[in-house]
């Protein structure tokens, strides 16, 4: 229940209310007593107010959605790894570049456009969303984790530079990209992103995609890859993007209805 007032008289109902709404130039009873003075005439800003809680809330699941998916894979797929592995699958370094790379592109994610439908009606706090998300979305990531270690083990042969630094482009890849399709309940292609989120995002993978050919790369335990793994990396992550999306339509149909 939202009350506007702005007399000592309103007091007690705007201290009751849900939302105590009032003026500035009500008396300080009642200021004090409101949850939300306006500064200016009109209630529009409360509902601009309202509109852009909404989508704030609407690009923290965005984070949450993906972010807690991510992880349990990557935890998932360095557990299993480091089982099989006779070196560790990801030196200590490139831990922390990767996470760090790919916090920066989540940057802009607060920017990123929100779909009206999703703006039209109050949410709440959904937990079993995040947790079906996560506990279904990141087994498919370490899937094609584990299928980035036999095509390096098996097909190329890798040592353990290689192997490193095939991972940590795959899995920089992955996680990065994944966001265009969490973002949205719709298809990814029917909902446009923002500039700023499009920007980092594929910049960031790039990134990813030329650092082993840097001057520095071999100081990070980076080498240069063969030229077919872009092109498997290319399928892969093209193939998992479209498994996820699939995996999220299902998901989010019945708890965004």
């Amino acid at each position: 229940v939202g009350f506007l007032g702005d007399g000592i008289n309103d007091a007690p109902s705007l201290h009751a209310a849900d939302v105590g709404i009032s003026v500035s130039s009500a008396t300080d009873v009642a200021k004090e007593a409101a949850d939300i003075i306006l500064l200016e005439p009109g209630l529009g800003v409360v509902l601009t107010g309202i509109l852009e809680g909404r989508r704030a809330f609407g690009n923290v699941m965005k984070y949450l959605l993906m972010g807690t998916s991510s992880a349990f894979g990557n935890m998932f797929s360095m557990a299993g790894a480091s089982l099989v592995l006779p070196f560790l699958p990801m030196l200590p370094t490139q831990i922390l570049l990767n996470n760090f790379l790919y916090d920066v592109a989540q940057l802009t994610i607060p920017s990123d456009n929100v779909d009206p439908a999703f703006v039209k009606k109050p949410r709440r706090w959904n937990v079993d969303l995040i947790r079906r998300f996560m506990l279904v979305v990141g087994p498919i990531s370490s899937l094609y984790d584990f299928l980035t270690f036999f095509v390096l083990l098996r097909v190329f042969h890798a040592s353990e530079a290689v192997f490193h630094t095939g991972w940590f482009v795959e899995s920089l890849a992955t996680q990065t990209l994944v966001i265009f399709v969490v973002r949205t309940a719709k298809s990814p292609l029917a909902s446009r992103p923002s500039r700023a989120l499009l920007a980092t995002s594929v910049a960031i993978v790039a990134l990813g995609l030329v650092l082993p050919y840097l001057p520095f790369a071999w100081r990070l335990g980076f080498t240069p890859l063969p030229a077919s793994f872009y092109a498997l990396l290319v399928v892969g992550t093209a193939t998992y993007l479209g498994l996820v999306e699939l995996v999220k339509r299902t998901i989010m149909k019945r708890a965004l209805a």
